[in-house]
Parts: C-alpha cells; structure tokens; sequence
C-alpha cells in the first residue's frame, strides 16, 4: 500500500507474553490490531511506554486478599534500542528518552514496528527514570507526565526516526491526547507564529484519529489545571478555549474529541452511549474484534486448516465452519477442554472433572462488572445444581492496586467458593496474562459476561471463546447485543429493552439462574446436538465477522484514508 503511513498511539500494548507492556482489554485489542494490520500490509507504526515493572504481578491469598510484585523482566531480551534520543520538559527539567523496537510481522513478511519510549536513562534524575516504570501506577501528577511521554515524546520520537509525514495520528483512548499539543506546536512554527490559532486547530484536526472506550468516568483522565500549568509551563495553552477549556481541567477526553476529524466508539451500543455522553461531538463507531490465529486452540486450528483452507488470510470464510461434522466440532473441543481441566488442578487440586458442565469468567476484577453476580443466592445456586445437573467455575482476573471494592468482589468469590463447598467445584486462579486466556477461553463450556448496562463499551473475550465455539451469555450490552442470536450463537441475562438505562442486579441475577438451569444446563447434558449446534453457529456468525481483519478494514475506510 503506497500511502503515507499511520501512527497509533496506546498507553498499553500486549506484544507477546514476556512483554508486560499491557494490564487487559485495552492493550489486548491494540496488539491484535497492529498484527492485523501486519497482515494485510497496512503503512503502520505503534508508540507505547516501556513498563520495567509492568503493570503488576498478582498474589491471592487463601482468603481471596490480593498483593501486587512488580513483574521482573530484561527488555534487552526481548526489544532492540534505538540510538535516537529525545526530550521532553517536565516543570523545566529537560528528560532524556530512548526508543525500543518491537517488530510485529504478518504472514507474507511485511512488518510494523512498534516503538517503545523509556525515560531509565543515567542521564536523567532518580525520580525521571522511574516515570514510565508502572502502568496506571503512581498518583496524578506521575500519570500525567507518563502522558506527556507517550504524546509529546511520541511525536518527537517519530520526526527523529524519520516519519516527517504521517497521515493520521490514532489515539487509542485519551491517554496519548497532549501528541496533539505537539502537533499544535509543530503547526505554529512552520507558520511562524508564536502560539498557534484557529489555523492550526483546524490543520491539526485534518490529522487526528480518536477511539474512546469506556462510559466509566473514571477511564476519563482529568488533571487539574494547576498542575497542567506547572508541569507544562504554559498558561497560554488553556486560553484557546475551543482546545483546553474545561471547567478549570485538562480532560483527556474532551482535547482528543476537539482535535480528531473522526471519532468512534468500540461498539454500535457504546457508539450510542457516547453520543448521550458526549452530545456536541459527532461521534461513529466501529465494533471491536480479536485476532483470530492468536486466539484459535490448536485443536481448531487443526479443524479449519482441514475443512476451511485460507480461513487465517479470510476470516470471513470461518462461516463455513456449519459444515464442520458436530463429532469433530466436540472432539476438538473436548481436547481443549480436557487441558485446561488439567491445568487448573496442577495450579488448585481442586479436583475438576472433565465430564463437568464448566463456567468461565475472567475479566479485570471492576464492581460493574459485576463477576460476583453469579453468587447473588447462594441457595438458589444450590437448587439449581440439584435440578439442571452438576457445574464447576473457573474466575481469573485482577483488580487494580487502588481499586478496593473491585478487591472486594474477589475476597467475596473467594467466601462463595467455601460456602458452596461440597455442591459446586469453585477456582479462581491469580495472576490472568495472555497463556491463562488463551486456555480458559477455549476449554470452558460457556463463557460468562455479567456487566452493568451500559458500561461495557464492547468487550472481547467472549469474541474469542466465539472462536473457539464456545457460547457467551451475558447481559445485553457491548458487542453482545450485536453477536447475540438467543438460543443460537448463545444467551442473554435480561432483555435490551431497558440495557442502555441500566437494569437491577436482583432481576439480572433471576435471569441468570433461569437460563442455566431452564436452558442451558439441560441442553448440555441432555441435548448435545443442539448444544453443539450453538457452539458451530458462534463460529459461524460471531468469529468469521468479531475479528480484527474486519476492524482494522473498517478503521481504513472511515478513519484512515478517507
């Protein structure tokens, strides 16, 4: 493709398990993305921060209570430095920035490199070598000079290595929003103009690119305008009103949304949510999908190299997969199941037995996502065992180090575990990373999706169990509410009628017991062509189109060159 190329920032980048450059959902999505783009060619390259102590390695103890280790690794070992150096000013200070490289490759050998910025330089302060050492570690102010980073120093990176000419500039989340402060700058100058103007917004805007993924306030970064001031050492930046203002703050948000020409949301429910949220912004969107040859089990892998030919070069052609015999399509799923069974009772001795109707959940420990419902009656839990037949549970995920009610929920998985002792089988295995995914999505026998509504912007485990033939249900929100066909590619909790206003957690909860032991449970253990039937048609409808080869597409035609 001979155009000029594309430069996607991300605060986080899952790039290969040794890497822990990324803590879940976000930099999960922006790694299958970049290998997407690898393959299909795409003129792309990635900015990220370097994390030396990554986001955090997790510790449960018998009673569900988490601890936080720094992850130990040697980036040498896995990146190459660059000789090029930057600055950027913090309160003054002129810190000193170095870039890694991290090649992503596609199929037919084209290649994007992913540039890593790090401040662990001897020529900087104790404190500057530390700043990009934590992802979402620190307070406020080490956030934002982590964003100053990212943005400014992203862009300065790419004019040292040579990018004098960049189409677009994707911000994935606000995190990296101040590159458009750069930009503003870059602009002024070639005008020759001290600080730039309405000009230059509007040059700028042309450039920029801007996915929001979350309705959760809180993923919305605001820093203080005091703080912006004296970090920057510019006051006259929040004098243009149309850019910075914002009720005495600098939101994260509101600079990429005034600075981007195209703005989309990560599912056509949270499009629509976005637009309630952000009503003066023309805001599109485009559903979230995974990269399919990371997230297809070997076994699967096996059957549609067999019976679907070219499906990692079309992912398209993974319809077809309602051909596939329903014995093979069990077979292979049986094979996954049966390794991961055997890898959560090496990691618990639980004891889970294969034969098991089996539960999965793992996502970030987060109180809208509400990984808790399932234990909302205990007792009701228990009848329904009694009735419907025998399940086990398998949970994983963190919470994050500031975040005690999301440990809280943990600690409360951990308390149901003891009080169903006896009846149902309960794991919760600690320490969630990309291997741990990649078995749990394709061994369980469905995967469990429980947010409040409308919080979930998209979401994108269930995509991959999609791939991997294993049903969802979850309530109606995020990518769901597009993926869902009930009773055919899987199930809801609740109805949509109410999903975008929110809905209560006893009815949700009601809702969820009904369908496990009215539905689902039954057809398991009773009707296993109709179960295997949903499982072929989640591969057929969900996992040939919830993929990144579709996005990143999506993304050309709207965002990109357009």
């Amino acid at each position: 493709m001979d155009k000029e190329p594309i430069a996607y920032f991300s605060m986080e980048i899952a790039l290969e398990e040794g890497i822990p450059t990324y803590s879940g959902g976000l930099g999960i999505l922006a790694g299958d993305m970049l290998r997407s783009a690898a393959d299909l060619k795409i003129p792309l390259c990635a900015i990220t921060l370097l994390y030396r102590k990554g986001y955090f390695y997790q510790k449960l103890n018998s009673q569900g209570v988490q601890s936080e280790m720094p992850v130990e690794w040697i980036p040498s070992d896995f990146l190459q430095e660059l000789p090029q150096r930057i600055e950027v000013s913090i309160e003054g200070r002129k810190i000193q920035v170095r870039a890694w490289q991290y090649d992503i490759k596609g199929k037919d050998g084209s290649t994007i490199p992913v540039y890593i910025l790090d401040t662990d330089l001897p020529e900087n302060s104790a404190w500057d070598r530390t700043l990009n050492h934590f992802l979402y570690g620190g307070d406020q102010y080490y956030r934002f000079c982590q964003e100053i980073v990212l943005g400014i120093g992203g862009v300065r990176m790419l004019r040292a290595l040579g990018y004098d000419h960049i189409n677009r500039f994707h911000m994935n989340e606000g995190h990296a929003s101040l590159l458009t402060l750069e930009l503003l700058d870059e602009a002024a100058k070639k005008a020759k103009k001290e600080i730039f103007t309405h000009e230059e917004v509007e040059l700028v805007r042309k450039q920029c690119v801007f996915t929001t993924h979350t309705p959760v306030i809180a993923g919305h970064d605001k820093f203080p305008q005091e703080m912006v001031e004296k970090v920057l050492q510019r006051k006259e930046i929040f004098k243009m009103k149309e850019v910075f203002c914002c009720e005495g703050v600098l939101n994260m948000t509101y600079l990429a949304l005034n600075l981007s020409h195209y703005v989309n949301g990560v599912a056509k429910r949270h499009g629509e949510v976005s637009r309630l949220m952000f009503s003066k912004y023309s805001i599109d969107s485009i559903t979230n999908g995974v990269y399919a040859p990371t997230w297809v089990s070997p076994s699967f892998q096996e059957l549609y190299n067999q019976h679907i030919p070219g499906w990692k070069e079309d992912n398209f052609s993974l319809r077809s997969a309602l051909s596939i015999p329903k014995s093979e399509i069990w077979n292979g799923h049986f094979i996954q199941k049966k390794m991961l069974i055997e890898y959560v009772n090496r990691k618990t001795n639980e004891g889970l037995d294969f034969e098991v109707f089996t539960i999965g959940f793992a996502r970030r420990s987060a109180t809208y996502k509400r990984g808790d419902l399932l234990f909302h009656d205990i007792n009701r839990l228990k009848e329904l065992v009694s009735k419907a037949g025998p399940i086990q549970i398998i949970y994983a995920g963190k919470a994050h180090p500031q975040d005690q009610p999301g440990k809280d929920i943990i600690k409360f998985i951990f308390q149901a575990k003891e009080q169903l002792r006896g009846f149902i089988k309960v794991v919760y295995l600690e320490n969630y990373d990309i291997e741990m995914a990649q078995k749990m999505i394709s061994g369980v026998d469905i995967w469990l999706n429980t947010p409040q509504t409308p919080m979930e912007a998209s979401g994108t485990s269930g995509m991959k169990a999609a791939l991997n033939g294993v049903p969802m249900l979850s309530t109606l929100d995020g990518w769901w509410i597009e993926g869902c066909i009930e009773g055919i590619t899987g199930w809801s909790i609740g109805s949509d009628s109410q999903s975008i206003n929110g809905k209560d957690k006893i009815d949700d909860a009601i809702s969820l017991f009904d369908q496990l032991e009215n539905v689902i449970i039954p057809m398991f253990y009773h009707e296993r062509d109709a179960f295997i039937n949903v499982m072929t048609h989640c591969i057929a409808l969900n996992g040939s189109f919830f993929n990144t080869q579709r996005m990143v597409l999506q993304y050309l035609l709207k965002a990109y060159y357009r």
